[in-house]
């Protein structure tokens, strides 16, 4: 009896996710102001924030894992693509695949192609609040000025890494789990660390 209560719970859940697929597919994707090419893979239902004046372009054969589902480790939360600004834009390239983690621009957040950014990672183009220390009561209604972050084709950013306002990554390179990313990091290079400092470069042969 137990045990086809549980798969008659699980075919519910199934056929509610199946559900809130297809709603995601016919309401989020067809704005206007998101588009995404051929090959899409969504692992579960990401959370689009995209403000009706801001943008987010999303290229071929692109995977968003938003479930724990045959994927290695934890992950905390969906994938969360938030821009809510005014001219605020996203661009995910081809190939890239996108676990668990959220992506906010105030301006612009851009992630090449043929990427990895693992599970509970965080990349965001604003600090929020402005330091204020001349005045720290009024840090609260304070919004600082985004930065444009740039994360270069083939990079493979570990899980749990932040990534800082006005960042580049370059072409090739590797962030260790759980590093934070200050300043710009150069081509070919394994990175990591709090914050995140050069371990080892790797020169093309």
């Amino acid at each position: 009896m137990y045990g086809f209560l549980r798969y008659t719970g699980i075919k519910i859940k199934d056929r509610i996710y199946r559900l809130r697929k297809r709603i995601f597919l016919f309401t989020e994707l067809k704005r206007p102001n998101i588009q995404f090419g051929s090959g899409l893979i969504l692992n579960g239902i990401p959370l689009f924030e995209i403000d009706d004046d801001a943008s987010l372009v999303i290229g071929k054969n692109v995977t968003l894992t938003s479930w724990n589902k045959e994927y290695h480790i934890n992950l905390h939360s969906p994938v969360k693509l938030y821009a809510d600004r005014k001219g605020a834009s996203i661009i995910i390239g081809d190939n890239t695949r996108v676990h668990g983690s959220c992506l906010h621009a105030y301006k612009k957040i851009s992630i090449g192609k043929n990427c990895l950014i693992a599970a509970n990672c965080n990349i965001i183009d604003s600090n929020g609040h402005e330091l204020s220390f001349e005045d720290p009561p009024n840090r609260i209604n304070s919004k600082d000025e985004p930065k444009e972050v740039e994360i270069c084709d083939n990079v493979w950013i570990g899980a749990g890494c932040l990534i800082l306002p006005g960042v580049k990554i370059g072409e090739g390179s590797v962030i260790s789990a759980n590093s934070v990313v200050t300043k710009d990091i150069p081509s070919n290079v394994l990175a990591g660390g709090n914050p995140a400092v050069i371990i080892r470069e790797y020169k093309k042969s």
